[in-house]
């Protein structure tokens, strides 16, 4: 961590708190079992300070991962809200008012209980909310796009769950960084899932394609976001599978995510993604998605 990350005040059930002082009992269930669920939501500096993008879409994934894993939301959407706006205030002397986007990180736990597989009783989640900055791609990267590889997707079957039960996407990710690429494109039964951390499009004759939203995939907040700026941008849009050769034929490979935004991929595997250049889709997309931010955070 850097020495600034350090210096960030988190919230951690009830506290505000230094991040290098914030702890948390052995047994919570988070560290032993990986039992709990997460949210990173983009907070863009604009003209009324740090404005969250697609906040109530977040919460309302937050909601729907934490009732399918059968852990009781803490707040609602309006007591996240003012959590959210604590922590921004009690970070406002490290820049979280003085421009630069953030991005906040909030996980909630099924909390201490002795170790035990099964869910113990009455025991209060714990909960967690820290911010730290967000970086963007820079110029040079969106002008030339990414290298991504592509692996099996051996998760398990619950991908729709953001849980922080995450090796498998550290797997995928290690994969990428040991073939010196950006991303890991997976592939289950020969149809398209997603990255290890980010959605995946396909563009093949001007359509934009994606996998179907169901439990093999995280339905990324910017999915339904990407698909809205299809609409407004006049570009054809389905959801269904995606067998491997698709893919590999595609016109236009993009990936999406919070930190990512939307980026074009332009080589996968070491081959060229169509002509190994971003496409005017990407551009069209990328275009729209600066307006989303520019009207809901105005920035």
């Amino acid at each position: 961590m850097t020495e600034q990350t350090l210096d960030l005040v988190v919230y951690l059930n009830g506290e505000l708190v230094p991040l290098s002082e914030a702890s948390i009992p052995v047994l919570d269930r988070g560290f032993i079992f990986g039992d709990g669920i997460y949210e990173v939501v983009p907070l863009y500096a604009g003209e009324h300070g740090l404005t969250p993008f697609r906040f109530k879409e977040h919460l309302a994934r937050l909601s729907r991962s934490l009732a399918k894993v059968g852990i009781e939301n803490p707040f609602d959407d309006d007591g996240w809200r003012a959590l959210l706006a604590r922590v921004v205030e009690a970070n406002a002397g490290e820049g979280a008012h003085a421009g630069g986007h953030w991005l906040a990180y909030i996980q909630v736990t099924r909390g201490v209980a002795k170790r035990g597989h099964a869910f113990p009783a009455d025991i209060r989640p714990t909960v967690l909310m820290m911010l730290n900055p967000l970086r963007l791609p820079d110029d040079a990267v969106r002008e030339r796009g990414v290298r991504c590889v592509s692996a099996e997707d051996r998760r398990w079957l619950h991908c729709d769950i953001k849980s922080v039960s995450l090796l498998g996407n550290v797997l995928m990710a290690e994969h990428a960084a040991k073939n010196d690429a950006f991303e890991t494109i997976q592939f289950r039964d020969g149809m398209l899932t997603e990255a290890s951390s980010a959605n995946v499009w396909v563009v093949k004759g001007g359509e934009l394609v994606a996998p179907l939203r169901d439990h093999k995939i995280l339905e990324g907040i910017r999915y339904g976001l990407i698909e809205e700026l299809a609409r407004e941008c006049g570009i054809r849009f389905s959801a269904r599978d995606v067998p491997e050769a698709e893919l590999r034929a595609a016109d236009e490979i993009l990936i999406s995510s919070a930190t990512k935004e939307v980026l074009p991929v332009t080589d996968l595997d070491g081959a060229p993604v169509g002509s190994g250049k971003p496409g005017p889709v990407y551009a069209a997309l990328y275009s729209a998605y600066q307006r989303a931010k520019a009207r809901e955070a105005r920035i």
